[in-house]
């Protein structure tokens, strides 16, 4: 059976001030996720409280420090967030994504071709880590996540002409 997920991707200002999103999100793209949902957006701190902690538990995870420190970096400029959907899609997109600290990020994903740069020196120099972009962790989360960041009329269902070929669906 094939299990079609959707998944939150957010180009963080890093990518966005680079000007490298087309060039990553066409990645996805070609390995046949689609966009069913896009948008600019410069959220508050309570729309990134939101997502970084009630959602995604960052303070308890990595501190306050860790927490305030990102926070600072997200509000540098606009981020562009999509939902993507496909096979499996939220753990494809981890592992196009690469590890979070992109020191660690194998070359070929996106942390490891487009960014460079350890938690210790991040640490060390009360940076935020520019590693490009956000990715759902699970399903959970990419289901929290979209709904905090997308309401249901921004969201759309449609059929692409290479879902034959990249979700095995009988004509």
């Amino acid at each position: 059976m094939v299990t079609i997920e959707r998944s939150l991707i957010i180009f963080k200002p890093d990518a966005v001030q680079r000007g490298i999103v087309g060039e990553i999100l066409a990645r996805f793209e070609k390995i046949g996720l689609k966009i069913v949902g896009a948008k600019m957006i410069q959220p508050g701190y309570d729309h990134y409280f939101h997502h970084y902690e009630n959602i995604g538990k960052m303070i308890s995870r990595r501190g306050q420090k860790a927490f305030d420190v990102t926070l600072s970096m997200m509000n540098e400029g606009p981020v562009i967030a999509f939902v993507m959907e496909g096979v499996e899609a939220i753990s494809l997109i981890r592992k196009m994504v690469g590890a979070t600290e992109p020191k660690a990020a194998l070359p070929g994903t996106i942390r490891g071709d487009y960014s460079h740069m350890s938690f210790g020196h991040a640490d060390a120099n009360d940076l935020g880590i520019p590693n490009i972009i956000h990715a759902s962790g699970d399903a959970s989360d990419a289901e929290q996540e979209i709904a905090h960041w997308f309401s249901e009329a921004e969201l759309f269902s449609y059929e692409t002409v290479h879902e034959k070929f990249t979700q095995a669906k009988k004509k």
